[in-house]
């Protein structure tokens, strides 16, 4: 099984205040909202990493055209703070050809 390496990156403060302003907006989606608060709850801490849920909602938000700036830098740093699997064995085995 392949083991779970935890980022060494934290929301920069610039991102964080991003991030609320889409919190505050009435207007922002639920993906959104999802992604920023993720990223507002990393920004002091290095022992929090996002969740697949809040992954899922980040990625969604990258590949929306209509989201603001400010949700997709917050989507970003959730992304760039996810808990990656190293490389090594799969859990799956080897891919077949």
């Amino acid at each position: 099984m392949a083991k779970k390496t935890t980022p060494k990156k934290t929301t920069s403060p610039k991102v964080a205040t991003k991030a609320s302003k889409v919190l505050k907006s009435p207007d922002t989606g639920k993906a959104s909202k999802s992604a920023a608060g993720s990223a507002l709850s990393q920004s002091k801490t290095l022992k929090k990493t996002t969740s697949k849920k809040a992954a899922k909602s980040a990625s969604k938000v990258l590949k929306d055209g209509r989201t603001s700036k400010a949700s997709k830098s917050a989507a970003g740093s959730t992304l760039a703070q996810k808990e990656k699997k190293s490389k090594g064995t799969s859990s799956t085995g080897p891919r077949k050809k």
